[in-house]
């Protein structure tokens, strides 16, 4: 009997210590037979690795990691050769899946299970026809500078101004209309982060106590701070 009870408590020890992490992410990959899967994430400036899993075989795999608010992660594939591939994506704590294929691996990724992914997506589909028009003027412009066409060349500059300033209004519409989601703030610090400090604010003032106690909440926070104190310094030299 003392047998059998030692046995139930090493077996409810051991099953409590494989509980699921904050983020399990399900990974299928279409036609890779053998490599290397990386979990990734930003730390202090630099990318680190989280987990990491081999291949052998189409099946799907699992990667976890801790999760304390919403984040960005990275996922690279290392096929054994000298290209890596990554996919970039959103997460919430739970469980995200992500479906792909060798031939592309960052084109053809599904991610589905996060709804941080799901705004964030929403956000590059509102964002793509700018981003089209802006590769369109830089091809124009290098033609311009090919035929010595000053005209040219100012007209895109005032149409490249006016796309930027649209670039931002849109944005900070967007992470206000979205002022419960980890990606209003994430937005502020990689998309608009030049933006007037004003915008920001407005951004900032916007969040809701939870996203402001995000990683990106917090972050955005700080980043403020430091452009005043940069602008106050600079107005008084």
């Amino acid at each position: 009997m003392k047998k059998i009870f030692l046995l139930s408590l090493f077996s409810l020890f051991f099953c409590c210590s494989q509980s699921k992490a904050d983020l399990v992410v399900k990974v299928k990959v279409k036609g890779l037979k053998k490599g290397t899967i990386y979990l990734k994430k930003a730390k202090d400036s630099t990318i680190i690795n989280v987990d990491s899993v081999q291949i052998s075989g189409e099946g799907t795999v699992e990667l976890n990691s801790k999760l304390d608010s919403p984040e960005i992660f990275y996922l690279q594939l290392n096929k054994n050769s000298n290209q890596d591939d990554y996919i970039t994506f959103f997460a919430d704590k739970g469980e995200v899946a992500i479906n792909t294929t060798l031939k592309e691996f960052t084109i053809d990724a599904k991610i589905t299970g996060s709804k941080q992914q799901d705004v964030l997506e929403d956000y590059l589909k509102l964002m793509s026809r700018i981003n089209d028009r802006h590769l369109e003027l830089i091809k124009d412009d290098l033609e311009a500078k090919r035929d010595n066409d000053s005209l040219r060349l100012e007209a895109n500059r005032e149409t490249f101004n006016s796309l930027l300033k649209t670039k931002y209004l849109q944005s900070v519409n967007f992470a206000l209309q979205h002022k419960d989601s980890g990606v209003a703030p994430y937005l502020a610090l990689t998309e608009i982060a030049d933006a007037q400090i004003k915008w920001l604010d407005t951004i900032n003032n916007s969040l809701t106590p939870e996203v402001k106690a995000s990683k990106y909440g917090k972050e955005l926070e700080v980043f403020i701070r430091e452009r005043k104190s940069t602008d106050l310094n600079q107005i008084k030299d």
